[in-house]
């Protein structure tokens, strides 16, 4: 293997042959051996991966990612690392800390998968599915709009006169997004809310 290879990693080899504007012979031209390349990237943990640009899901600033794709013993196929895109023009290989650790999100074995209930009056913490604490959630949601949703908000005009005005909300529901759920799902988040008729909308990267 060539010096010039030897020293040059993955993401300096993708950046230097697409986001840095060099063409396959102009490194070839450097006298960099391409087959040699080839090979030291087969050895790498991504070999024999299917590469599939991603756009980060996070803020809406839209960093281009790189997902390697293999599949597994049963024909299956599985996330086997995230990184940054190279050719993207905003971001140019680079991620930022949460963008960096996207693999985590999607494959993370520690991730619980089931969740902690103590009932009211409870002592002891019960193991309870997931499923069954998202219809729980949905349950307790529906009951406390149904009781507390005002169609109407009575009020006074400038002479003092009682008029009612049309709000159709819920003073008894808040909504708090958050840093780590991604920005899809803080869209379809605020849509709910306000669909239920929530006011207290917030977010906790702004607070």
């Amino acid at each position: 293997m060539s010096d010039s290879v030897r020293g040059l990693n993955r993401r300096e080899f993708l950046g230097a042959s697409t986001g840095g504007g060099f063409a396959l012979g102009s490194l070839l031209g450097l006298g960099m051996d391409l087959r040699a390349a080839q090979a030291e990237v087969r050895t790498l943990k991504i070999a024999n991966a299917r590469e599939v640009p991603s756009v980060c899901p996070y803020c809406a600033v839209g960093c281009g990612q790189i997902v390697s794709v293999r599949k597994d013993k049963d024909g299956v196929d599985q996330i086997i690392n995230i990184e940054g895109n190279p050719e993207s023009p905003i971001n140019r290989g680079t991620l930022c800390p949460k963008g960096a650790a996207t693999y985590q999100l999607a494959v993370n074995p520690l991730r619980k998968m089931q969740v902690l209930y103590r009932k009211p009056g409870g002592t002891e913490w019960e193991t309870k599915p997931l499923e069954w604490a998202m219809d729980r959630i949905a349950e307790r949601v529906k009951a406390t709009r149904d009781a507390t949703f005002q169609p109407w908000w009575e009020t006074k005009d400038k002479d003092g006169k009682p008029v009612k005005k049309r709000v159709n909300h819920t003073l008894a529901i808040a909504s708090l997004g958050g840093a780590t759920m991604d920005n899809e799902w803080n869209y379809v988040q605020c849509k709910l809310m306000r669909g239920l008729g929530a006011v207290y909308l917030e977010n906790q990267a702004r607070i």
